[in-house]
């Protein structure tokens, strides 16, 4: 029998490493999944005008595009865990995926406002549904250890999309139009559907447990905590980050070539970033919480400090793409930590509360760039980050209390 044992293990251990490659491929379908639709999401910013133009609109309502989605983003969020109890989280990331094609086609061939406007909002149901389901997700497909490296790597892809998607858009606008820039979604969204059909595995919501909904995990004294935190990270970060370019215009007097140089070292440094923070998560996540927004206040700080100097300047910037784009794989990590059993309910919540906070905290931040100029902004930012770094000490004391890691 100890013979018979010993020749079973080998088969046991290449059963289990096929189905970690297995899990790794439909992270990486994920993945493909997450960049199409964060290019997706942020795509009119660069095309504003040749939409406006063709549908008859102002700037102003062709802008409305992206606040639609984010609007839809956050009612998703709010309200999928809730909704979708039973059905299997396969066939649900499937509807997703083939509503984000839908999306594309209807705002490629919208002919008026109305329509166009719809297939934003559909948008923004793909986007609340999925990045509420993300963390819950990567916990089926891959071993728990593993887990902040996959969450880093869906990160990976926003944090990729994020930095192509308005070049992107405006390249494909300037040669095939504003419709073609959009169509291009479709193809991507396609191939996405079947990569995640080919690699999903089924994965049973029961019907009858009573889980938690999104708002409901707030009862739980430490989503408080962690939501005040998050909130002030992400408000924090979008004063900032969302005026980086007449910041850089106005006191770093750079031109359009330079500019678009430190944006695009901005983003080489988000994917670094989502690559370092993974290992750092792994090591101690109540660290990572607490360092990066410290970090994130340092750097707001030194801008202040030397926001007329060019090279300083873009090495503060790649340094907050660095931060700014990984302390996401943190927060993740958080939902997957502090709600094992509810992480699609702590998803939901992430996911609103991030939307929430970077509309507040750039909306908040334009009115402070335009009263009192770049320094009052970024220097509130700063503020709003070391506020989000006391509260994730004491989420970790908090944590540490109930027995969280």
């Amino acid at each position: 029998m100890a013979q018979t044992a010993i020749l079973d293990r080998p088969a046991v251990q290449s059963g289990e490493q096929a189905d970690a490659r297995a899990g790794w491929s439909a992270v990486f379908a994920l993945t493909l999944c997450v960049s199409t639709l964060i290019a997706s999401e942020f795509m009119p910013v660069s095309i504003l005008s040749p939409i406006a133009a063709d549908l008859h609109l102002t700037e102003g309502m062709a802008g409305q595009a992206i606040s639609i989605s984010g609007l839809f983003a956050v009612l998703t969020s709010l309200s999928i865990a809730t909704l979708s109890r039973g059905i299997d989280r396969r066939v649900l990331l499937l509807g997703l995926t083939l509503l984000m094609l839908v999306s594309g086609l209807t705002v490629a061939l919208a002919p008026n406002y109305l329509v166009f406007m719809i297939g934003r909002a559909l948008i923004g149901v793909v986007i609340g549904g999925f990045w509420s389901m993300s963390a819950a997700t990567v916990m089926r497909l891959v071993p728990e250890d593993q887990v902040p490296r996959a969450l880093g790597l869906l990160n990976g892809g926003n944090a990729l999309a994020t930095t192509i998607a308005a070049p992107l858009g405006s390249f494909l606008g300037q040669y095939i139009g504003w419709r073609g820039a959009f169509f291009v979604v479709v193809p991507l969204a396609a191939i996405t559907f079947v990569w995640q059909w080919l690699t999903l595995p089924a994965m049973p919501s029961d019907r009858t447990a009573r889980t938690a909904s999104a708002l409901g995990v707030l009862r739980r004294p430490i989503a408080r905590i962690g939501a005040l935190a998050v909130a002030l990270l992400f408000a924090g970060q979008f004063a900032l980050f969302t005026y980086v370019r007449p910041f850089l215009e106005g006191a770093t007097q750079l031109g359009v070539p330079a500019l678009s140089l430190v944006l695009l070292l901005m983003g080489a440094g988000g994917l670094f970033g989502t690559w370092l923070f993974g290992r750092f998560v792994a090591r101690s996540l109540s660290a990572t919480l607490i360092l990066a927004p410290i970090a994130l206040a340092l750097i707001a700080s030194g801008l202040v400090a030397l926001g007329s100097f060019a090279l300083p300047t873009a090495v503060l910037l790649t340094l907050w793409g660095v931060v700014g784009t990984g302390a996401p794989v943190a927060w993740w990590t958080w939902v997957a930590r502090r709600f094992p059993d509810d992480a699609e309910a702590g998803g939901g919540l992430l996911v609103a509360v991030v939307q929430l906070a970077i509309t507040l905290g750039a909306a908040g931040g334009g009115m402070l760039f335009d009263a009192g100029g770049y320094r009052a902004t970024f220097l509130t930012s700063a503020a709003l980050l070391v506020a989000g770094a006391i509260f994730a000490a004491v989420d970790a004391r908090a944590a540490s209390a109930e027995g969280h890691r």
